[in-house]
């Protein structure tokens, strides 16, 4: 075994290659009728009645927190157990950003302790206005338990769903927007399916949507109904607000709607290499994934956890042996509140202690639609003989 075998990697058919190839012979290559087809194909494939697509899910997380109305003086909660982008867009409004711990099954954000947190926040008087509950690894959190908590305390929920699309949640797919305000997808190559950089926001709230339009595109609206004063003419434009330039462009929209034709085949294959693993991991010293029984992975990470107290190993020699062995293993993910950006705002170890304890046994091994048999069985061989 010579090659590099990556944790995640994109798929690449000649019909994506050609597709884009399309897009740039054609007379649009930017803001051209290849978004609003992509858009169409995401929200239909969710089920959702709006999609928004952006130049990456950290653009939509921030525009989608703007429409929810996040601004200076809130609150924003999400887990600690993900990129530090679900918590930098709470930053980025101004807002305070507060974490929730993890459940030790499913590494998403617990509801027990979001519970318990609104309640003590309810007594402060210091609710959060926004909640970005996070999809890991491609697995739904307990979005219907969420939503009667929001019901509840009057907070607005954006689901993190930068690992989600393929997943189901009660039979239905993850960015359906049932049981949330808005859901924010990426497209980043190691993602389940890829537009280079890219994510898309869905909802199901038509005055969200259009709030969503204009922030992606500096708060400019051509909506003739929406404007201050009488169009100037067919050119006329008005900046209603301060908004960005958060735009996808055509090319990347052409090779978005030809990967997720595949879509269903990509997750499928990735539901056989996690249950392969699964047999071929099975009485090592070391946990599984754990799937809640309301949901289908789409299987973005298969992470798994050492029993640190079986091995004779650290859990950093394991991950090191792993790489020098060309297994490009990874960490998903060190807590967002231990990076020193975080501490230096008052956050500390010890803080939130099962996504610490999770980032101390966790190693993210090698799970993508390319990923052949005989690789696999390498990288489950080599685990097993480095555990022993």
């Amino acid at each position: 075994m010579n090659s590099f075998i990556p944790y995640g990697r994109q798929n690449i058919s000649q019909e994506d290659i050609d597709a884009v190839v399309e897009v740039l012979r054609s007379d649009w290559i930017t803001q051209g009728p290849a978004i609003e087809r992509f858009e169409k194909i995401v929200s239909d494939y969710c089920g959702a009645k709006y999609a928004v697509a952006v130049s990456s899910a950290t653009a939509g997380l921030h525009i989608a927190c703007l429409a929810a109305g996040l601004s200076q003086g809130d609150i924003l909660w999400t887990s600690p157990n993900t990129f530090v982008a679900s918590a930098n867009c709470g930053l980025y409004c101004g807002a305070t950003v507060d974490f929730v711990d993890i459940d030790p099954n499913t590494y998403n954000l617990s509801v027990d302790q979001l519970e318990g947190k609104l309640i003590e926040a309810e007594k402060q008087g210091c609710l959060p206005k926004v909640v970005i509950p996070v999809h890991f690894a491609g697995q739904s959190c307990e979005m219907a338990k969420i939503a009667a908590l929001s019901e509840r305390y009057g907070f607005r929920i954006i689901e993190d769903a930068a690992h989600g699309i393929g997943g189901y949640y009660q039979r239905k797919p993850v960015g359906s927007c049932q049981f949330s305000d808005m859901a924010v997808f990426s497209f980043h190559p190691v993602k389940i399916i890829t537009t280079g950089e890219g994510g898309m926001i869905l909802t199901n709230k038509e005055e969200l949507y259009e709030k969503l339009i204009r922030l992606r595109t500096h708060g400019i609206t051509r909506k003739v109904e929406l404007m201050k004063e009488e169009s100037h003419g067919p050119w006329y434009y008005q900046q209603l607000e301060l908004g960005f330039h958060y735009r996808m462009t055509d090319i990347q929209a052409a090779l978005g709607a030809s990967q997720i034709q595949r879509l269903d085949e990509f997750v499928k294959q990735r539901r056989f290499l996690a249950e392969r693993y699964h047999q071929l991991l099975q009485g090592l010293p070391l946990m599984l994934p754990w799937q809640h029984p309301d949901t289908e992975s789409s299987w973005h990470l298969y992470v798994i956890r050492l029993k640190l107290d079986k091995i004779k190993k650290t859990h950093r020699q394991v991950f090191e042996e792993l790489r020098q062995a060309k297994i490009g293993v990874n960490l998903h993910y060190i807590p967002v509140h231990t990076q020193p950006y975080y501490q230096e705002l008052g956050f500390k170890w010890g803080d939130f202690y099962e996504a610490e304890q999770y980032y101390q046994e966790a190693i993210s091994i090698p799970l993508y639609y390319g990923l052949t048999e005989n690789n696999q069985d390498f990288v489950a061989n080599k685990i097993a003989t480095l555990l022993k």
